[in-house]
């Protein structure tokens, strides 16, 4: 089953959520940058919250960074999403290895780490992008992107993420939900969506037994009435290419352009979203520079 996002409204108008099935695209993801189980988790969480996230904004080119920084030995995660849930994303160590939890269950929370911050970008191609950013308390990612909305954008929130990792290391479920609730939702409507999270069990499970969005989030909000508003596949996208990392090296300057070329004879660039690497050969480096040089 290919990766899918769904969005939903309650029926009274009181509610909205996503959810996304992402096995594949975190997977994708694992081969790229060769994760251990632990940050292939953690990062399968990022994406998937980005890519729920990413999704709400409508606006064409708009695009949402999650990036998480925890102290933890992951170090940084981020991910990006466009507005269509497509995601991309890394994690700064991938190869760290935790003892299992006293539950069986990967240390996601130590590997992250409590120590840091957890921060939203949304480029909407005004002249400045949205900022928002929280400091963590769990490292669990989905109770910290809940606790975003309610601290930064004083919106009730909901959100459970989930990775479940198989014995060889590639991933057998990923994904997870974003429930908020809009203006007018009364207080015990909480009450009523906690309650039919508890019972539902972990996201993990749910996708494990039917990975389709639509019946994740159906089972997560039992007893609520809902709408399905859009229905979308999703992928993992990056957006590189020659002409960026063309950018990236004119944007050294001439002299250290030059002094690229004369130490190491060319370049070679490989995006840290992807398993793209192009080479730069000398002759292409120095019209490079001469193109510099001209525009002097």
């Amino acid at each position: 089953m290919s990766d899918k996002l769904i969005r939903a409204i309650s029926k009274d108008g009181l509610m909205k959520a996503a959810a996304v099935s992402t096995r594949g695209l975190t997977e994708r993801a694992r081969q790229i940058h060769r994760t251990l189980p632990v940050a292939t988790a953690a990062l399968g969480r990022t994406l998937a919250a980005a890519s729920m996230m990413g999704n709400a904004l409508k606006e064409d080119g708009a695009s949402v960074t999650l990036q998480i920084k925890g102290g933890g030995p992951l170090g940084t995660l981020l991910a990006v999403s466009d507005n269509q849930g497509n995601v991309r994303g890394t994690v700064e160590n991938p190869a760290v290895e935790l003892p299992l939890r006293e539950d069986g269950k990967l240390d996601v929370g130590a590997a992250v780490g409590n120590q840091g911050t957890l921060t939203v970008i949304r480029d909407l191609h005004m002249k400045e992008p949205y900022v928002g950013s929280i400091g963590l308390l769990w490292g669990e990612i989905a109770e910290d992107v809940a606790l975003y909305f309610v601290e930064s954008e004083q919106i009730p929130a909901a959100c459970g993420l989930g990775v479940l990792v198989d014995r060889d290391q590639s991933v057998l479920a990923a994904g997870g939900f974003l429930i908020q609730l809009l203006p007018g939702a009364p207080d015990e409507m909480v009450s009523r969506i906690e309650a039919s999270l508890m019972a539902a069990g972990p996201v993990t499970s749910l996708l494990a037994a039917n990975p389709d969005p639509e019946d994740l989030l159906r089972r997560a909000l039992d007893g609520f009435e809902l709408d399905i508003l859009e229905r979308s596949p999703i992928e993992y996208r990056c957006d590189c290419s020659r002409e960026r990392m063309e950018r990236a090296l004119i944007s050294l300057g001439p002299d250290e352009l030059r002094a690229l070329i004369d130490e190491q004879g060319q370049a070679e660039l490989t995006c840290r979203f992807c398993d793209n690497v192009q080479v730069f050969a000398r002759e292409q480096l120095e019209a490079l520079l001469d193109g510099m040089n001209r525009k002097k």
